[in-house]
């Protein structure tokens, strides 16, 4: 028999096993190539200027996506080698040379590595057309051009992953000279090491993640602590504690909770709860390192895939925020299209400049019956009745933590007049691309200003965010000077999703690598582990405990191991979505949640397929 066809006999026989590593290498090797060949598609030129954008972005995220599969592929093919080990060693007892052996291993892991970058590519090309109209959907555009298959994708790929399996394979090839014989027969009795649980270790591990949570909740612009650490410092240091205060909830704060579950008799006496949680023990305290891992992992994919999703999802309340109506404009009217009009209406304006440490901003000031016109058109309940000499303040753009509240005081402007701020609002009716911060004055005190008056143009359309070719048209007819106050709520909102569609795009599907390799690394090592358990299961069959029960504690038992990084990953996700939040005065509660939603529901499928498959291990064992 041939290393080449015992090999592959040794494929078939574990396939199993390899099944899900073959569907994850797979699915990242599709992305990565979809990524790439968007990179090199020459038809993003019809996204106009987003098409730089687009590569540049596929570009960045191509390098990400590559060295979370490097790490994934080293940690995956460590535990088949440890599965494998009692099986080499059974070989080289028989007589077989290493050399032979760890060429049959080498050769084993390329040709799994080939078969999964076959796969990969064919999957990666028919898929590509799918996720590019995916991507463009989520960008706002309706057609492209269509995907061809790109050469210089395949040769990426290919050689990139090819360097990638024959580095795997060699680490298979090197298991037979690295250990001893009697150390190859024990390896399934070799879990990592374990540390000891001490409560100083627990207690620093609940202040950290607590100091880490505090910090992230705290308010960038006041804290001392954001002051003292720096804007840029203090996020690395909040990550950097959150990891080791995650690292020590593993290694000592769940000891701790899981002895003083099993000191409960009331609980622990019952059906098979004490070794449940006598393993559970074991193996959370075994398994530390790898657990904050995937909690940290968990909550890096939450958070950046839920702050994406949130700026996605806000994103026409943003342009509505700014722009109030469909088109605004200084200067004369144009023609153009009056199928959808709802309004279309010639204001006229004053600029001007208050005389006070802002005076290098221009203010517009307008008239309380316009106002009211507009507002009413606008469909805003707000009407104004301003007394002599003050002033209602509309900006769009005011932020309390660093935009100063003029309510209460007086504006005095370089013309000699002053008024008297009684109302500020952040709900303009004018764009604040045209007209900046507005002050809007009664009739009598608006003629008497002395200023100059200019005309505005504002125009409302119906399903306005669809009006691409209007704005195009009204664009083209304006002067040089007039572009440059021209805003478009349409040309806006395409602007905002060509930049966060594209970021969600990335952003998800990168989590789903990434969710797809954490679920593969926990389903490996928890079946590791039931394969070592086999003995202790088939000992409790055969003293009458039934089926029913193993199953129980079983799911249990997977539950726990499955459910622990994802609670700490979603409560770290919380507090760094919560500072996100802060930083762009931005409400995500629904989309995050929705992410959350998903990606838990993912994850349970994960749970579902691995508590089957340990049961099926430990079954086998009877």
């Amino acid at each position: 028999m041939t290393l080449f066809s015992l090999a592959r006999k040794n494929i078939q026989r574990n396939l199993s096993n390899y099944f899900l590593y073959i569907a994850s290498m797979v699915f990242s090797i599709v992305i990565y190539f979809t990524f790439v060949t968007l990179k090199y598609n020459d038809d993003l030129s019809a996204l106009k200027q987003s098409s730089q954008q687009i590569k540049g972005l596929m570009s960045a995220s191509s390098v990400v996506l590559l060295f979370f599969i490097v790490i994934f592929m080293a940690y995956s093919n460590s535990f088949f080698m440890k599965k494998r080990k009692k099986e080499v060693a059974l070989y080289s007892l028989l007589g077989v040379r290493k050399q032979k052996i760890g060429l049959m291993l080498f050769f084993e892991n390329l040709v799994i590595g080939l078969v999964s970058l076959v796969f990969g590519i064919l999957l990666g090309f028919f898929m590509s057309q799918g996720l590019l109209m995916i991507l463009v959907r989520l960008m706002g555009y309706e057609v492209v051009g269509s995907l061809t298959f790109s050469m210089e994708a395949l040769i990426n790929t290919t050689g990139i992953f090819t360097l990638l399996f024959l580095f795997t394979s060699l680490q298979g090839y090197r298991v037979i000279y690295q250990f001893k014989l009697i150390d190859l027969f024990h390896a399934d009795k070799q879990g990592e090491q374990i540390p000891r649980a001490s409560l100083v270790a627990a207690l620093l591990g609940t202040v950290l993640i607590a100091f880490g949570y505090y910090t992230a909740a705290s308010d960038m612009f006041t804290s001392e602590i954001w002051r003292f650490f720096t804007v840029l410092g203090t996020p690395l240091m909040v990550i950097g504690v959150t990891i080791a205060g995650t690292y020590l909830l593993f290694h000592s704060v769940s000891v701790f909770v899981l002895t003083a579950l099993k000191k409960a008799t009331s609980w622990s006496w019952k059906g098979l709860n004490l070794i449940g949680v006598s393993q559970l023990l074991y193996r959370i305290r075994a398994n530390a390192k790898s657990l904050s891992i995937i909690a940290i992992l968990s909550a890096t994919t939450i958070t950046a895939g839920g702050g994406v999703f949130g700026m996605y999802y806000n994103a026409e309340a943003s342009v509505r925020q700014m722009l109030p109506n469909t088109f605004m404009w200084k200067g004369e009217t144009v023609e153009f299209s009056q199928q959808d009009v709802l309004y279309n209406e010639a204001l006229a304006v004053k600029n001007l400049r208050v005389d006070n440490e802002f005076s290098f901003f221009e203010y517009t000031l307008l008239k309380e019956s316009d106002y009211n016109r507009l507002a009413k058109l606008q469909g805003k309940d707000k009407e104004l009745h301003i007394a002599e000499g003050s002033t209602v303040l509309l900006d769009a753009a005011y932020d309390e933590r660093f935009s100063h509240d003029f309510t209460g005081e007086d504006f005095k402007l370089q013309n000699g007049d002053s008024f008297h701020v009684e109302k500020m609002y952040t709900e303009s009716v004018l764009n604040f691309i045209a007209a900046g911060t507005v002050l809007v004055v009664n009739d009598q005190e608006y003629k008497a200003t002395d200023a100059d008056e200019i005309m505005m143009q504002v125009v409302g359309l119906d399903n306005d965010l669809k009006q691409q070719d209007v704005s195009k048209d009204i664009y083209q007819q304006l002067s040089s000077e007039q572009q440059e106050s021209f805003s478009s709520v349409p040309q806006s909102y395409e602007d905002s999703l060509a930049t966060v569609g594209a970021l969600l795009f990335v952003g998800s599907f990168l989590g789903l690598v990434f969710l797809a390799a954490t679920g593969s690394i926990i389903y490996f090592k928890i079946l590791t582990e039931a394969e070592e358990d086999q003995e202790k299961y088939a000992i409790l069959n055969k003293i009458g405990v039934n089926s029913k029960q193993i199953l129980k504690t079983v799911a249990g038992q997977v539950a726990v191991i499955f459910s622990a990084p994802l609670i700490v990953g979603i409560a770290h996700s919380v507090f760094a979505l919560l500072a996100f939040s802060q930083l762009f005065n931005m409400n995500i509660t629904k989309p995050v949640i929705l992410w959350m939603i998903a990606y838990s529901a993912i994850y349970f499928i994960y749970y579902i397929f691995t508590v089957r498959s340990f049961y099926k291990i430990v079954r086998q064992g009877n």
